[in-house]
């Protein structure tokens, strides 16, 4: 069912899926450990209710089927499991490392490229204070 939609429409998912993610773990500081599935469906849920407009253009027989669900978990785990092995770049590694200097403050562990965007930015928040 999922393959079948159109090309836009399965970029929009995964794009919506994305987005949720990064703002559920945002709220969580990355931690990790205080991930909760059920925590990120809601967000997601939410998230696809605000601004994701796929939802209008998928059946209302397709979004309302067990086995579209059960391929949209199967994609979110698997678009999930993509995010967390992104390596973070070389020039996100040097940002932290500069601003870590800069500011004079603990180096902080990431793993993937967008846990290395959230410290980024948090360091240049601190930065900026």
């Amino acid at each position: 069912m999922l393959k079948d939609l159109p090309r836009g429409t399965k970029v929009s998912i995964t794009n919506s899926i994305k987005t949720a993610f990064e703002l559920y773990m945002r709220n969580l500081e990355w931690d990790l450990e205080a991930y909760s599935w059920d925590d990120f469906l809601a967000e997601w849920k939410s998230y696809n209710e605000q601004y994701a407009s796929w939802q209008s253009t998928v059946e209302d027989s397709i979004l309302n089927s067990e086995q579209f669900h059960q391929e949209l978990a199967t994609k979110m785990n698997a678009d999930i499991t993509k995010i967390l092995n992104d390596d973070p770049t070389e020039d996100q590694i040097q940002q932290i490392e500069q601003l870590v200097k800069e500011l004079k403050v603990e180096d902080p562990s990431y793993s993937c490229k967008l846990e290395a965007k959230y410290h980024i930015e948090r360091l240049q928040e601190m930065q900026s204070v």
